[in-house]
């Protein structure tokens, strides 16, 4: 498989199939509102649009980086989002780095939005579907942020080789500066669990797909079968 690792800003051209990497946190609150039971993950281009989308669909979920602001129902929070039963619900997200990432690369044929505890089932989407060229959107720090490249690279190195260990790619991920700066209070919004649920490695079993609906951008969680059968999205 030929895998690139690109920040969003060296995103030029339209890509058969994206992988969109937001390990702290995005994605992995993208995942916990499914594990909670969210039926769909809307993704917002601003603060007003998810304000504008909430409006129009008072009983959607509205969720943002940072401190608490009044029309949101909850931050950017694996750890807070956990407890929150989202049977059936519709959430709209807006974060810093992983919602702009994905919508950068919406019009690619596949695009797979993932961190750590999606890991494997992403990988098997990639071999699948025999993806041969992949690029992997490295959202956090302008392409530069660790914990997204190397769970990046893991997912990369897992599409192609099976037993590939992941405690190297998770110790980088677990040093980071993000991993930092949310141990140390430095971002708002936080709670103190969010680290150690980010590097949770395959706590879910499905992969994120986000298609676009309309003039949304959308996530949805997809199950891939066994290696052996046949798989379309």
């Amino acid at each position: 498989m030929d895998a690139r690792f690109l920040g969003i800003a060296e995103l030029v051209e339209t890509l058969p199939v994206a992988v969109v990497v937001d390990v702290m946190r995005a994605f992995t609150v993208a995942a916990w509102a499914f594990a909670q039971g969210a039926e769909k993950i809307v993704l917002a281009e601003s603060l007003d649009e998810a304000l504008a989308l909430k409006a129009r669909h008072p009983e959607w979920v509205a969720l943002k980086d940072g401190p608490p602001a009044p029309g949101f129902d909850i931050v950017n929070s694996p750890g807070m989002l956990r407890s929150m039963d989202l049977g059936g619900r519709t959430v709209v997200q807006k974060t810093t780095a992983g919602t702009v990432g994905a919508l950068a690369v919406k019009d690619a044929s596949l695009v797979l939005c993932a961190g750590f505890v999606v890991a494997e089932a992403t990988a098997r989407v990639l071999r699948t579907h025999g993806c041969d060229r992949v690029t992997f959107v490295v959202t956090g720090e302008d392409g530069r942020a660790e914990e997204d490249l190397a769970c990046a690279q893991y997912i990369a190195r897992r599409a192609t080789e099976a037993e590939t260990d992941a405690a190297e790619f998770l110790r980088r991920a677990g040093e980071s500066r993000a991993a930092a700066e949310l141990v140390e209070g430095v971002r708002q919004g936080v709670h103190p669990d969010d680290v150690a649920l980010c590097l949770e490695l395959d706590r879910f079993p499905f992969a994120i797909v986000a298609t676009s609906e309309g003039s949304l951008m959308v996530l949805r969680p997809y199950a891939p079968p066994p290696p052996t059968d046949e798989a379309s999205i």
